[in-house]
């Protein structure tokens, strides 16, 4: 039986879409915490160039996960599964619905199905892999992974290096296809979920990207960059943003490139992200100012289930 008395709300969506403010607008709503599913804000170093909440927004409604790490920190998915599920099922103890939000498509699957308990690599796996992408890039790690596991090539995002090196560091740990060793059973939980997801005309939220790229810039993003430099080859700091200003930093390409290209490669990150949540099932979608339209949903499917 359904328990719809403990309900995941999940609001998710690409990047500047919006998904901060109704996540807000629905927790006070509902009078409940959020909890955050986007991975680049996980670190208490990236102030800035993540967009995370600001200090009013934190304030307004108790988040979790936000800034709770550091860029020196090794933090993946199978530990914000376990992470996650421990906090969620301590507050469906105080409350009958959570809410929660990101465009970190992997890491809401994690939260809503389970990840499979594959092998951890040793560290001289984990080494040459990153040593390969480092020196060669990402079209050397698609080549391997297409060469060991075919199944997995053709289905991986080839523009997410960090899973194409999770799946070659299983490949070459168990000598086993990593496609033949994912179950794809989801985990049972506590708690019923339900997915919406937020989008804009395509021209409207380009637009936000590239504003808020510019406002990121007046904020001091630069200096941020500066900041983190010395940690640049850390995965958190692998991301939008940051590796196009380390290339500003290190005299590679001008300040406008290093901008535009930030402004390019968020367009395309967006892209990515909708192409990942059109594949997922059950997601009702909404304009981010359909607040009360969204309100609205959430309280009929909660009234219609609890009846059956």
């Amino acid at each position: 039986m359904k328990n719809y008395d403990k309900l995941l709300i999940v609001i998710l969506g690409p990047t500047a879409v919006g998904k901060t403010s109704v996540s807000i607008e629905l927790a006070k709503l509902l009078k409940t915490e959020i909890i955050s599913a986007d991975s680049r804000q996980f670190y208490k170093e990236m102030k800035i160039g993540t967009a995370p909440p600001n200090p009013y927004e934190l304030n307004e409604v108790k988040h979790n996960f936000i800034g709770h790490l550091s860029v020196k920190e090794n933090y993946d998915v199978s530990k914000y599964e376990t992470d996650a599920i421990f906090k969620i099922n301590n507050l469906f103890e105080k409350y009958s619905s959570l809410i929660m939000v990101g465009g970190s498509g992997l890491y809401i699957n994690a939260v809503l199905n389970g990840i499979d308990d594959l092998p951890d690599p040793d560290e001289s796996t984990r080494d040459y892999l990153k040593t390969l992408y480092d020196s060669e890039g990402i079209a050397s790690l698609r080549k391997l992974l297409k060469d060991l596991d075919p199944e997995f090539y053709s289905q991986v995002d080839l523009m997410n290096h960090l899973r194409i090196i999770r799946a070659l560091e299983v490949c070459l740990t168990t000598g086993q296809k990593f496609s033949s060793l994912r179950k794809n059973v989801g985990k049972k939980r506590i708690f019923e979920n339900l997915i919406i997801g937020l989008n804009r005309d395509k021209e409207e939220l380009y637009y936000l990207i590239n504003k808020r790229v510019d406002i990121m810039m007046e904020n001091g993003f630069l200096q941020e960059a500066r900041e983190l430099y010395p940690f640049r080859n850390f995965n958190a700091l692998k991301t939008v943003g940051y590796k196009e200003l380390f290339d500003y930093i290190d005299g590679l390409i001008s300040l406008d490139q290093a901008v535009e290209k930030i402004k390019t490669n968020s367009r395309h990150y967006a892209k990515r992200q909708l192409t990942w949540f059109r594949k997922t099932p059950g997601i009702k979608w909404f304009n981010p100012s359909e607040i009360n339209l969204i309100y609205e949903y959430i309280e009929n499917i909660q009234r219609i289930e609890i009846i059956k």
